[in-house]
């Protein structure tokens, strides 16, 4: 006897004894089948996408780590990803080889004026470093599993220490054009919403489910830079404060900008924290800077507009000290 409750669940009965529902037989439901799934196995249901991870694939890293490998001289101690404006640091590699994202067979392309979209390998004061000249992100379409696929690539590697880069706005009253941040800790706000680049199934043979991310960036690097920065004559310059990441392409909005600084944000950008979460989630240690490129507006009748040109003449015009204190922090790093 076929019968229908309310909600138009399909119930079949034999002799009065309750054999299906919904197609699924009784005596099995409880043990074999849990919204669709047999077994304890996934299966795709018709309509219904069942969890899948949204990390990547740990064999297309091994395989892009493997190729770049067996190309390049130095294995790589400390891997370097170049913000915008930020890429004149691969002048100062020696014995360099440099290979091209689009070299490599289905390896996210930068596609931002600034980010030339290449790899740099060799020596920077003697230590070998693997550089990105260029990175990509979310807002170029590229999902964050292929925004953070070259730090996983790096970790495959063989690289222990990522530094990265940026530039940034200052939200920080205080803070001017051409400063230069040390992060010591950042605001994930895409994060709050569900965008984080660890979403999904996790791999444990990449790293643990649930990374603590209160040590995010290592603060015995932070002494480092900033130790290193004094000793160049760069005190006036420098400060260290708190990242706060937005997925852009837009530049932030007044009200958006006064409620970063409520929270606690002293300059802004749309990068670094997606990498530095999954280079923490391998067991990366990671130091980060952000240089200022110019000041948010804070006020509604400014006449005031943040521009992608602004940033890459900030990032040309302060680039010569940012090359010095990096590599210098490198050299003690990897000493």
């Amino acid at each position: 006897m076929l019968q229908r409750n309310k909600m138009s669940t399909t119930v079949i009965r034999k002799n009065g004894v309750l054999e299906h529902i919904n197609g699924v037989p009784n005596r099995k439901r409880n043990r074999e089948h849990i919204n669709g799934v047999a077994n304890g196995k996934r299966r795709k249901i018709k309509g219904i996408d069942t969890p899948q991870s949204n990390q990547g694939s740990l064999e297309e890293v091994e395989a892009l780590a493997t190729l770049i490998s067996g190309k390049i001289k130095h294995a790589p101690k400390v891997g370097i990803v170049c913000g915008s404006g930020l890429g004149g640091l691969g002048e100062m590699v020696e014995d360099k080889q440099i290979i091209k994202y689009s070299e490599l067979d289905g390896f996210p392309v930068s596609t931002v004026p600034g980010h030339l979209g290449q790899f740099v390998f060799g020596l920077l004061n003697g230590t070998p470093v693997m550089l990105m000249q260029g990175r990509v992100h979310v807002y170029e379409g590229y999902p964050l599993h292929r925004v953070v696929l070259p730090i996983r690539v790096m970790w495959k590697m063989g690289v222990k220490t990522l530094f990265l880069t940026n530039a940034a706005g200052g939200i920080n009253p205080e803070y001017k054009v051409g400063d230069v941040m040390i992060m010591k800790d950042h605001l994930n706000l895409p994060g709050f919403c569900g965008v984080n680049p660890l979403m999904g199934i996790n791999d444990d043979r990449i790293g643990p489910r649930f990374p603590p991310m209160s040590d995010a960036y290592n603060k015995k690097y932070r002494d480092i830079a900033k130790e290193t920065a004094k000793e160049l004559g760069f005190n006036d310059f420098i400060r260290e404060g708190v990242y706060s990441f937005l997925t852009g392409p837009t530049f932030e909005t007044v009200t958006e900008c006064r409620l970063l600084r409520l929270l606690g944000s002293d300059a802004t950008g749309m990068s670094t924290v997606p990498e530095a979460i999954v280079a923490r989630h391998c067991g990366m240690e990671v130091l980060a800077m952000s240089l200022i490129t110019n000041c948010c507006v804070m006020e509604f009748d400014s006449d005031q507009k943040a521009n992608h040109e602004e940033v890459l003449e900030t990032g040309k015009a302060r680039s010569k000290d940012m090359q010095k204190l990096i590599s210098k922090i490198v050299e003690k790093i990897a000493s």
